[in-house]
């Protein structure tokens, strides 16, 4: 049996909407064309994936597993296309993905000198996505920070850096040199709080119950916005405060928080001699973060 991969991402919208309706506007079909393409797909599986009743729609046991596969099976054809499609450009191309305040330059050189024929592409991703452009084909290997989910990646450390918290001018807290994590507890902050748990296991908004929703932040920029404007706090790596310097904001050294580690990420099962030669690049020359 060939798995209709077409079927398979109308799966993945009706389960994450989990709602027939909302889920054919997604995809711009009619309703009754989305669920014969569903019953096809459980057809072909011979198994269930959802359950429908006057409740709404539910993801069976197998409908939860296939959800689970196939987000990878998903970006592995898109890579697949994409790849297909550089490669008949005829020149050679590797694209980097890199995460905002890392600097590039020594690893892009060592790699020039070593393969001159090639044309590097650079892509700037983000938290939200900087394993997904390995995932689907975007770019070929990337320099992340962690933590991420590394199923099907190959990670190799990097460096650590010193992480600091961004104030906005004329906070109370301003004029000191260092702070501690206990003395942002009543501070609120812009991020997840599972991305800084030393913060989040003294907060007292968290405690209190009384954080407010956190908005959608996609970028470095709309972070360092919302602190200068009194909205919160954000705590950043040290190369990434530096690279955004800016009057309205100031960067204060943290004393009781991990570093960020960087490292580089790629595709486990891809065996490229592109990727290899700019890991052994970037292990040779981004050893140190720029801003220490």
């Amino acid at each position: 049996m060939d798995l209709d991969l077409r079927k398979l991402r109308y799966f993945v919208v009706v389960a994450e909407e989990l709602h027939f309706g909302r889920a054919a506007e997604r995809l711009h079909i009619a309703q009754p064309v989305l669920s014969r393409q569903i019953r096809s797909l459980e057809n072909d599986l011979g198994v269930e994936v959802f359950e429908r009743d006057r409740r709404g729609t539910l993801l069976t046991a197998a409908g939860r597993q296939l959800l689970e596969d196939a987000a990878p099976l998903l970006a592995s054809a898109q890579a697949l296309v994409r790849r297909a499609k550089a490669a008949a450009q005829g020149t050679p191309t590797l694209t980097v993905g890199f995460m905002p305040g890392i600097t590039l330059t020594p690893a892009m050189a060592v790699f020039s000198s070593i393969r001159p024929d090639v044309h590097v592409r650079l892509l700037r991703t983000s938290w939200d996505d900087q394993v997904q452009v390995l995932l689907d084909g975007r770019a070929d290997i990337g320099v992340v920070r962690l933590p991420i989910d590394q199923h099907g990646l190959q990670v190799r450390p990097l460096f650590k850096e010193p992480r600091v918290v961004m104030l906005p001018a004329g906070h109370r807290l301003a004029d000191r040199v260092s702070v501690s994590v206990r003395d942002l507890a009543s501070e609120h902050l812009l991020q997840d709080p599972d991305a800084v748990p030393e913060w989040r296991d003294v907060a007292l908004e968290l405690r209190d119950g009384r954080r407010p929703e956190k908005p959608v932040i996609h970028q470095v920029e709309e972070k360092l916005e919302l602190v200068a404007s009194g909205a919160g706090i954000c705590v950043l790596p040290l190369s990434t405060a530096t690279f955004y310097t800016r009057t309205d904001v100031i960067p204060l050294p943290l004393e009781d928080i991990g570093p960020n580690k960087v490292a580089l990420a790629w595709v486990a099962s891809r065996r490229s001699p592109l990727v290899h030669d700019f890991a052994e690049a970037a292990a040779k020359t981004l050893g140190r973060p720029r801003s220490e």
